[in-house]
């Protein structure tokens, strides 16, 4: 029988139709709340962007009893006084305004148990909103052993909020989460609560400046409504007031005109005592929280230094931290270049065996092609990348769970700062040593907008590993193998040379940027040092997970439109006398060469003439012709440029394209002695205007082409990468022209200065 609410007058109410509860999780960084939420959503969870921003959003679902419920995971910050657009998007969800997003109907609050006071001063404001919460006290564990005891039934009642004792990373106390949770939650269903209330309630900062805030809420609101079509809650209109140059006031601002920051600065300065409104709200918002834990936390009276504190004498000591953290940073290092290899070599192979049953199942043909050549190898490239991004996923998820990940950041900010970073930049851009792809998906560790968009920019400086293939073949035919002095060869050093350049380049375009595109107040390098804890495999676990499916569906798909793109333009227009003309060889091979080895390399080198001679027709090939005119300034010919064109989808390509124009088939790889003979024995053709009949390659054409490599974007899976974690092919369009402007004036300067040498 359907129940069916009954209004005072007797008249039926439309009946009572469940709907899903939205709970919204919030809490400091490093409080355990991605532990917490992974363990309540399980894997119902999706992983996207929000509107218009960098933050990612992560949802997931969990059913508690009859009550659907959905989690909504916000980005960890220390307080609601939001100075960035991803900081806002906390805010906004939390008072209803995000784009597309319903009003939460309460709040999941994660606390560090063992660092309440800095904890609850987010409390604070999120109280401050009137929506119910739920406190998930954790690292209850933690607290105990540093002799800190918390009575939970008096800190709730002091708090006004339900307060429940867990342990997120052994999964204690979440029978008692979730009941407190659906509790809550039907009684929010029951009341109808559809957002937060219409302004503070927890607490009073300061009399006159509240006083004054409704009546600059009253003021502004209709206008703000009129101009953007929603209300304006008088929280935003304090955090404006508050926080000067902070998103709320520039959001209004933006909305109604500069003169209302006048407005603002007038409340500011009627206000104004001996101390600024940000000290003034710190003062009393931690005072607040400091009498709400009179008599419901008891510490022992001798404090004793903790194992935490024992392990930073050494890990973040000046100089034996550095030791230590280079030895973890080398292992992490060796595990996404080298361990990774033999996993991809693997599944490089089982794509390249799936390619020859459908090429041998297939007769010949564009289908085929496309199939093979297209398909497979392209979502080939796009799974050989997975295991690079699980190893550097896996070590980034355990350093981040036991602690140390905060300690390194500490480490290494005072070298990022020189460059207009923070701390938490040095290990994307290090993982880009192995590749670029897990190195920019590894900046969702750093909060600040612009220090990650920053560090996505220049993260494809870094040297990849598929660098080395172009690197080997040009140091190794070119480069003379000699001593420079003990220990150095010429080799060794140009290659060591190719790697500083990188870094230096970029630091230096890291600097540039900060203080250009990028420019903005610098964020304060805030971090606490959590203590050290045993890493909570099943959440490492889930986010290898999400990170896992995110490349793969949305990275993924741009990669394979680009590998299907790139194979049309080297496939097409496919010109049958080409065909024509070769098939006549192979019948002229057959009547006159025996059987034998001798006639099975013979028909090899055909079909090696006839890929190269598609390739050469091809659009590709055109193109290359085509652009000569604009790479001859390089030294390069139409050969060179086609060969870079064509690896746009990965670097090492060059490689093979480089066989199949020179007759030597797609098998060729850095080793190759027939390679090496091809490109030492090329000559510039008649109507080459540079040196007709000359050789093509060089020393300083080689160097020409190793520093355009080293600079360049030639890689259309960082450049989807880029475009997936900016949330914008604007900044995705942006580092390749960059890249390739710089690599190209380089490029220029190293072969016009050194031909002349």
């Amino acid at each position: 029988m359907t129940s069916a609410r009954v209004h005072s007058q007797g008249t039926p109410a439309e009946p009572v139709v469940p709907r899903r509860i939205r709970v919204v999780v919030v809490g400091n960084p490093n409080a355990g709340k991605s532990t917490i939420f992974n363990r309540l959503t399980g894997l119902s969870q999706k992983v996207a962007n929000y509107p218009g921003v960098t933050v990612e959003k992560k949802t997931g679902h969990r059913k508690i009893r009859e009550l659907d419920m959905e989690f909504i995971d916000l980005p960890g910050t220390y307080s609601l006084a939001a100075h960035s657009p991803d900081e806002m998007v906390a805010v906004d969800l939390l008072l209803g305004h995000a784009e597309g997003e319903p009003p939460p109907d309460l709040v999941l609050q994660v606390v560090d148990a063992s660092n309440l006071e800095r904890n609850l001063y987010l409390l604070s404001q999120v109280l401050d909103l009137g929506v119910p919460v739920v406190v998930a006290l954790n690292m209850i564990d933690i607290a105990q052993a540093r002799g800190i005891s918390i009575d939970a039934e008096k800190i709730s009642s002091a708090l006004g909020a339900s307060v429940v004792p867990v342990e997120g990373h052994r999964g204690l106390g979440f029978s008692q989460l979730e009941a407190v949770l659906h509790d809550v939650a039907a009684r929010t269903r029951v009341s109808g609560f559809g957002g937060p209330a219409s302004g503070p309630r927890s607490l009073k900062l300061h009399d006159e400046l509240h006083e004054k805030v409704e009546v600059l809420t009253r003021e502004v609101s209709p206008l703000f409504e009129r101009a953007e079509g929603r209300k304006l809650h008088s929280f935003e209109v304090l955090r404006a007031v508050i926080d000067r140059g902070g998103h709320a006031e520039g959001r209004i601002v933006k909305a109604l005109g500069q003169p209302w920051l006048e407005h603002f600065e007038a409340v500011r300065r009627a206000v104004a005592g001996p101390m600024e409104l940000p000290a003034l709200e710190a003062k009393v918002r931690y005072g607040w929280v400091r009498e709400r834990l009179v008599g419901c936390v008891t510490r022992t009276a001798v404090r004793r230094t903790t194992p935490s504190e024992r392990i930073d004498r050494l890990l973040t000591h000046k100089v034996l931290g550095f030791v230590v953290f280079g030895g973890v940073m080398l292992l992490v290092f060796q595990s996404i270049f080298a361990w990774a290899k033999p996993l991809m070599e693997g599944l490089d192979g089982l794509f390249q065996a799936l390619g020859a049953v459908v090429e041998a199942s297939m007769s010949e043909g564009a289908l085929r092609s496309l199939l093979v050549d297209g398909v497979i190898a392209g979502v080939g490239m796009i799974v050989v990348f997975l295991p690079q991004i699980l190893i550097l996923f896996l070590f980034i998820g355990l350093l981040e769970d036991c602690g140390y990940m905060a300690r390194a950041a500490f480490l290494m900010d005072r070298i990022m700062q020189k460059c207009g970073l923070s701390g938490k930049s040095f290990i994307p851009m290090l993982s880009g040593f192995a590749c670029a792809v897990p190195g920019i998906i590894a900046t969702r560790v750093i909060e600040d907008r612009r220090d990650r968009l920053a560090t996505i920019l220049v993260t494809p400086l870094m040297s990849c590993s598929a660098r080395l293939p172009v690197y080997a073949i040009f140091i190794g035919t070119f480069i003379p193998d000699r001593s420079i002095f003990v220990g150095m060869g010429l080799q060794g050093l140009t290659l060591f040379a190719l790697y500083v350049l990188g870094i230096v380049t970029a630091v230096m375009v890291a600097w540039l940027l900060r203080r250009t595109l990028l420019k903005g107040a610098k964020a304060p390098f805030v971090m606490e040092l959590p203590s050290y804890k045993v890493p909570a495999l099943r959440g490492v676990m889930y986010r290898l997970y999400e990170r896992a499916v995110a490349f793969l569906l949305r990275a993924g798909t741009t990669i394979l439109a680009m590998a299907v793109v790139v194979w049309a333009l080297a496939y097409f227009p496919h010109r049958g006398e080409i065909a024509v003309r070769h098939t006549l060889e192979r019948d002229r091979v057959a009547r006159e060469v025996p059987e034998g080895e001798a006639r099975l390399a013979a028909l090899a080198a055909v079909s090696q003439s006839e890929a190269g001679d598609f390739l050469r027709e091809s659009f590709f090939g055109q193109a290359g012709r085509a652009v000569e005119p604009f790479f001859r300034p390089l030294g390069w010919d139409w050969k060179i440029s086609m060969a870079v064109l064509a690896s746009f989808p990965a670097r090492e390509v060059v490689i093979s394209t480089l066989g199949i124009i020179y007759n030597l088939g797609q098998d060729v790889d850095e080793r190759s002695n027939a390679l090496r003979d091809s490109l030492k024995s090329a000559v510039r053709e008649t109507d080459d205007p540079v040196a007709p009949g000359v050789p093509v390659y060089d020393v300083p054409v080689a160097l020409s082409i190793l520093v355009f490599f080293a600079l360049c974007c030639q890689c259309g899976a960082t450049v989807a990468t880029i475009k997936r974690e900016s949330n914008s092919w604007r900044w995705a369009i942006f580092a390749f022209s960059y890249m390739t402007a710089l690599a190209y004036v380089a490029s220029l300067i190293l072969y016009q200065v050194g031909s002349r040498l």
